[in-house]
């Protein structure tokens, strides 16, 4: 079967990279690709804007649209690799659609995250902060190593991004938190501690922050658990944002014919092996 795929976000890096591996691969297609209404990249070949030869394939600013433009449906999955502020927006349509969407956008609010929820209930929705396979199989690592060491083992989370990047810490490590927390069967506290960030000693075993932002760095996560007299490091270093677009398409496949609900990656890596 060809799973049929609409980009939201298809003019940024992420959206290039998922034209591109659409393109390298036989059993998927490009179907839609949409942007912001004000950007450069409307009306151009998608194809084009990604650096192939042209796909046929023009870039839209109405989602709604181009999902509703053919009977049956167009499109399979909607990838959403966008804003934060427009990702409430792509939930309520495609669970208006009845077409599946894999957001892989971060810096989520709780407001965003309600209307994710919602949509939810009526179609298949996968929400990761970061779609390499490896760096998801490292989450569930820290959340086992969280489990079995003492509580009094400082957790460290390193992480490094390009300078363009937004938010920080990044929503990986926000992710690489949650599965610290979860492995000592805690909630990871918002907004977080970002070490060094004010003076004074550190309280024995909570789970700190440390943001690098610089050069053209594609994504450095370096968990450490530093207990007295010893130290364990888990980590992953991105140096393609390839894979970030292979996971997404993977993941975003797998959700095809899904019932109704909220999945992560972990569903789709632990369930399909």
């Amino acid at each position: 079967m060809v799973v049929r795929v609409g980009i939201v976000g298809v003019a940024g890096r992420m959206g290039h990279a998922l034209v591109r591996e659409i393109h390298s691969t036989n059993d998927l297609r490009l179907a839609a690709a949409i942007d912001h209404a004000t950007s450069p990249a409307t009306g151009v070949d998608a194809g084009r804007l990604a650096g192939l030869e042209p796909l046929g394939v023009i870039v839209g600013s109405d989602l709604r649209a181009s999902l509703g433009s053919v009977d049956p449906r167009s499109v399979d999955v909607v990838i959403d690799f966008s804003r934060a502020d427009a990702v409430g927006s792509t939930a309520e349509i495609c669970a208006a659609s009845g077409v599946a969407l894999m957001i892989g956008t971060t810096g989520l609010d709780s407001s965003t995250q309600a209307r994710i929820d919602r949509a939810a209930e009526k179609v298949a929705v996968l929400v990761s902060a970061n779609t390499s396979v490896a760096l998801n199989v490292l989450a569930e690592l820290v959340r086992q190593a969280a489990r079995a060491l003492p509580r009094e083992y400082d957790i460290e989370i390193f992480e490094a991004h390009h300078r363009h990047k937004v938010d920080a810490p990044s929503g990986t490590a926000l992710l690489l938190g949650d599965s610290a927390a979860s492995g000592r069967d805690e909630r990871l506290e918002r907004p977080v501690n970002l070490s060094g960030s004010r003076s004074g000693a550190r309280a024995a075993g909570g789970i700190g922050f440390s943001v690098v932002r610089g050069g053209d760095v594609v994504g450095e996560h370096d968990v450490r658990f530093l207990g007295t007299g010893e130290q364990l490091r888990l980590s992953h270093v991105a140096t393609d944002r390839a894979i970030f677009a292979r996971g997404a398409l993977a993941a975003a496949s797998w959700l095809v014919g899904r019932p109704p609900g909220r999945y992560a990656m972990a569903d789709f890596l632990f369930e399909k092996q």
